[in-house]
This record gives structure tokens, sequence and C-alpha cells, in this order.
């Protein structure tokens, strides 16, 4: 079997096959929400009620940190740093993926499960997608989480570990809290997005950021005695 072909089966059954289980379940999930009443039309109305002009402005910004275009392009920017940092491309090919697999998973289920959101005013212009999951709060994960995995496999310093993953988990959760706070979406929708975000950076590293190739490179490097060969130790 040629390297090519061994690539693409790995690759499939790494990364591709746990997305399409993973679509799978959402959509499963999204169907059992549409079915029983959840209830959680008062946590937003709850929310709607006790709104601030305070925090509405914070909430702006929370939710502004997983906008689509800022999510794009810091993922550029990222990638771009890692392969001059580390002098390779494992750690930018891994965030892509992350940052991506989460998007295509959301992409392919908001339309079909189709969940309206939630009944409030909404302080943000609704997206044509529907509110189950939040893509929002799953490209949050998958960035901040996935560019923290990255810089705490790098660093040594164990408070500089603690604060970088601080960091990553603050964000998707403020994203989280915005999102819901606004009334663009339930908390179901934004504890999935948050499992959605989670996995993906999971399969991810497990596929690429923490790919062992050691055995492969040990069989590639032993010796090779031809047949017939006599030992050069007598016995």
């Amino acid at each position: 079997m040629s390297t090519r072909t061994e690539h693409v089966k790995y690759y499939a059954l790494a990364v591709l096959l746990p997305l399409l289980v993973l679509a799978g379940v959402t959509y499963g999930v999204g169907e059992l929400i549409l079915a029983w009443p959840t209830g959680e039309a008062g946590v937003s109305r709850a929310l709607a009620a006790d709104r601030t002009p305070l925090w509405n402005t914070l909430t702006d910004f929370g939710s502004s940190l997983s906008d689509t275009p800022y999510i794009v392009a810091l993922t550029a920017i990222a990638a771009i740093a890692f392969r001059l940092m580390y002098g390779r491309w494992r750690e930018s090919i891994f965030l892509i993926v992350a940052v991506w697999s989460q998007s295509l998973v959301f992409l392919a289920v908001t339309e079909v499960v189709g969940r309206h959101r939630p009944p409030v005013e909404h302080l943000d212009p609704a997206p044509p997608t529907s509110s189950f999951p939040s893509g929002h709060v799953s490209a949050a994960v998958a960035f901040y989480c996935g560019f923290a995995l990255v810089l705490s496999t790098h660093l040594r310093n164990r408070a500089l570990q603690v604060l970088v993953w601080v960091l990553g988990i603050a964000a998707p959760l403020a994203v989280a809290f915005s999102r819901l706070y606004r009334g663009m979406h339930f908390l179901t929708d934004i504890t999935w997005g948050l499992l959605l975000g989670v996995v993906c950076v999971v399969v991810a590293a497990r596929a690429i950021l923490y790919r062992r190739e050691g055995r492969a490179v040990a069989r590639d490097s032993r010796p090779r005695v031809r047949p017939g060969a006599q030992s050069s130790m007598t016995p």
C-alpha cells in the first residue's frame, strides 16, 4: 500500500469518521430537543427581563469574540504564526482542522434541525442558520481552546500554561453567556455548542497534533538482513 493511500485511510478513520458520527449525534439530539418540551424559554425570558445597558455592552463584546470574520482571520493569523514559531505545519493544520470541522458539522445540521430562536427580543441580527446548535460557541471553543492547547504544549512554565488555559476557557464561556443573554440561543443550544467544539478539538488533536509516528520511523530505520546472509558473529 502506497504512503499516500495510507495517509488517506488514516485521516478518513481518524477525522472524517468521527465527524460523521458527531454530525449524526448532533442531529439526533436536535430532533429530541424539538420533540420534548425543555422549558428553556423561561430562562431566556428571565435574562431578557433583567437586561441592563452595561451588560448589553459587555455581552456585545463577548458575542463578537466569535463572529465569523474574526474567527476566520484569527485562525489564519495563528496558523501563520505557528508555522513561523515552530518551523512545521502540524500545529497550524491542527488548528485549521479543529475550527473548520466544527463549522462543517454545524452547517450540516443546523438547517436540517431548524430550531426557532428564543421568543425574546434579539439584540443581534439573527443569522440565516437556526438556533441549534450554537455555531458561535462551538467556533469559540475550537479556536480559543485549540490555540491554548498548542501554546500550553510548547510552554514549560506552569504558571503560563495555567494562564493560557484560563483565557482559552474563559473566552468560549463568555461567548456562550453572551449569546444566551442576547436572546440568540437557548441553554441547550450553547451547551451542545460547547460539546461540539470540545469534541472537534479532541479529534483534531488526536489525529494531527499528537499523532505518533515513532513506530513507523523505527520500522523504516531497522537494519534489513538479506536472505541467506550470515551473521558476522560466530557461536
